[in-house]
């Protein structure tokens, strides 16, 4: 059986936002009720940037461009759920966060991976920022305003 190679604990969050008010958030398959922003773990040899464009596309089929993304420029460290270090190297358990965000089309077609989200909405920033189960992902929600131009 083929095993998924181990995750570097460095990753992105994207925001994505139709520019009025409202986030697109993605509910996880592997646990019920976690929803979320776009995320994902770098992959060797990615750019920050380069990780923040393939999970947009993995997770919603979007295909943005990098003069689409907003790249905020900060990042957080958390301590990994236990449910999910099994995915890091032994002895990993912190990761840190790169923020993007990027306004796309409320229209847009979303096209899930059922095989990692099971559902998506678009909600007002304060009830996104309600919705999301990560700390970090309620940050930027309310953060968003600042990088809007």
């Amino acid at each position: 059986m083929f095993q998924k190679p181990l995750k570097q604990p460095i990753s992105v969050l994207v925001v994505l936002h139709d520019g009025n008010g409202n986030v697109l958030l993605i509910k996880r398959a592997d646990y019920q009720n976690f929803w979320q922003s776009v995320t994902g773990s770098v992959e060797p040899g990615e750019r920050l940037i380069e990780t923040a464009l393939r999970e947009v596309y993995e997770e919603t089929g979007i295909l943005l461009l990098e003069n689409q993304i907003t790249d905020w420029h900060e990042s957080s460290q958390y301590e990994i759920y236990q449910h999910w270090r099994h995915r890091y190297p032994e002895g990993v358990t912190h990761n840190t966060e790169h923020v993007f965000s990027a306004k796309i089309n409320h229209n847009s077609p979303i096209k899930l991976n059922p095989k990692e989200h099971t559902a998506y909405d678009w909600m007002p920033i304060k009830e996104a920022a309600d919705k999301v189960f990560s700390p970090s992902n309620k940050a930027a929600i309310l953060n968003l305003h600042k990088h809007l131009f």
